[in-house]
C-alpha cells in the first residue's frame, strides 16, 4: 500500500478513516484540532483539501468523492473541481439525510431528508422502530455507486437502495432485486447502468437496472458464476461474500475465510490479494498514468 499524504497522529490529524476513492482522489475523515474534518487527497500529486464536517449528527455514514468538471471523461481529473456527497442517518431523529460539498463554492448544501415527499417510507420506518430498535434505517458504511449526477447507496435494515439525485437535491428509495443474503455491492456496469452483486450459497449473482420499453426501470439478472471451484475456502460451510468492485476494469472483490480475492469477470481469473481479515468494504484506488506519474493501487479494508 502506498503512503497516502494523511496527517499523522502528532495533533495535526488523528484516526484517519477512508470513506471513498474515485477519479484519482481519496476521501477520509479524521479528527484535527479536536474537531472532525474531511480530507480530499490526491496521493499522486500530493494535492490536499480539508473540508469541514456537514451539519448532520451521525453515528454511521458513507460518502463519495467524484470529479465535477463538465464533460470530463475521468482519464485525468487531477487538479479539477470535485464534489463530495455525504450520506448518513441522523442520530437525533433517525432519518436518512444527505448533503453535498462543492470545491467551487467551498460549502455544503443544506441537508435533505429521505422522508421529504416520501411519507410511506417515513411511516414504515417509524412503525419498524416502534416494534424493534434494531430496525433503525442506518446507512450501510460501504462504497457507493456514482452514475452521472446520481449517487446510490444502501440501508442496513430495510434492505433498500437509496438514490441521491444531486441536481434536484432529493432522495428516493429503489427496491433491490430479490436476494436473501447481505452484504451486497453496488457498482457501475459497462453500459453505465446501476449494477448489483451478491452471493448466495456458493454462487455470485449480478443484476443490472435497465430501462424497459415502457421507460420504467427494472432489474435484469446478467451473470451467475459458481464460486465453489474457483474461490478457495478453508471451512466447506463458509459462504463467500462480495466486499466491493473496481469500476471500469470488471473486477469483483470477494472475501472468504482463506483471504481476499479478486475475480476478473471477463477472464474468470481469480487472484488472492490479501490474507484473511474482517473485510466489509474494499476501496480500490486507481490513478492515471502519465510519463512522470505511475499508477497506485491500494486496498482499504473497513472492519
Amino acid at each position: 500500500m502506498p503512503d497516502f499524504p494523511y496527517p499523522d497522529s502528532d495533533g495535526q490529524g488523528k484516526h484517519p478513516v477512508p470513506l471513498d476513492c474515485r477519479h484519482g482522489r481519496v476521501l477520509i475523515h479524521m479528527v484535527q484540532d479536536e474537531r472532525l474534518v474531511f480530507v480530499v487527497s490526491d496521493p499522486v500529486t500530493g494535492d490536499r483539501h480539508v473540508l469541514p464536517a456537514p451539519g448532520i449528527v451521525w453515528l454511521i455514514c458513507t460518502a463519495a468523492v467524484f470529479c465535477a468538471a463538465d464533460g470530463c471523461q475521468h482519464l485525468d481529473c487531477q487538479g479539477g473541481p470535485f464534489r463530495v456527497a455525504f450520506l448518513a442517518t441522523d442520530d437525533d431523529d433517525r432519518i436518512v439525510k444527505a448533503s453535498v460539498y462543492s470545491s467551487v463554492t467551498g460549502a455544503w448544501s443544506a441537508p435533505v431528508s429521505l422522508d421529504d415527499g416520501c411519507e410511506c417510507y417515513a411511516q414504515h420506518m417509524r412503525d419498524d422502530i416502534a416494534e424493534n430498535l434494531h430496525h433503525l434505517p442506518y446507512v450501510m458504511p460501504r462504497r457507493v455507486a456514482v452514475i452521472g449526477d446520481e449517487v446510490y447507496f444502501t440501508l442496513w435494515s430495510a434492505h433498500k437502495i437509496v438514490k441521491y439525485d444531486l441536481p434536484n437535491n432529493c432522495l428516493s428509495m429503489i427496491n433491490p432485486p430479490p436476494h436473501t443474503r447481505s452484504p451486497i455491492a453496488l457498482m457501475v456496469m459497462e453500459d453505465s447502468s446501476l449494477g448489483f452483486a451478491c452471493t448466495e450459497s456458493s454462487s455470485l449473482y449480478m443484476w443490472s437496472r435497465k430501462v424497459n420499453s415502457e421507460a420504467a426501470a427494472e432489474w435484469v439478472k446478467c451473470r451467475s458464476i459458481e464460486l465453489e471451484t474457483i474461490v478457495p475456502v478453508v471451512d466447506p460451510d463458509y459462504q463467500p461474500f462480495v466486499v466491493g468492485s473496481a469500476e471500469g476494469v470488471g473486477v469483483i472483490f470477494i472475501n472468504t475465510d482463506a483471504g481476499l480475492f479478486t475475480l476478473e469477470l471477463k477472464s474468470g481469473r481469480v487472484r488472492k490479494v490479501d490474507e484473511p481479515a474482517q473485510y466489509f468494504s474494499v476501496l480500490p484506488y486507481m490513478s492515471f498514468y502519465t510519463p512522470d506519474r505511475g499508477i497506485l493501487l491500494a486496498l482499504s479494508k473497513t472492519h
